[in-house]
């Protein structure tokens, strides 16, 4: 499985965009960012037919170090959640099969 580089990305959305490669970047930057800002804020960004983008609040939990097997406390934290929509779904898996 080949991974897409940033460099990658920015060439391709250029291209199809048609616009310069700086443009393409201070386009992603800014939808990125706004994107963190609202999930910061608790709100959540959707792009119909792609997904959306939510902030979401992890507990405190405790760990264990595969290493050394000691015990490790993770603190309570905010982490940035991503739900594909059912149009992307069955852009990837097919159309889905009624039981």
């Amino acid at each position: 499985m080949a991974s897409i580089t940033k460099a990658d990305l920015l060439d391709t959305v250029a291209n199809n965009a048609g616009v310069s490669k700086k443009d393409a970047e201070a386009v992603l930057g800014a939808f990125f960012d706004n994107a963190i800002a609202a999930a910061k804020n608790g709100d959540k960004v959707a792009w119909p037919g792609f997904g959306s983008f939510a902030g979401i609040k992890k507990a405190a939990t405790t760990a264990r170090n595969p290493r050394t097997g000691e015990t490790v406390k993770v603190p309570a934290r905010k982490a940035l959640k991503f739900t594909a929509s059912s149009t992307m779904r069955e852009q990837l898996n097919g159309p889905a099969k009624k039981k």
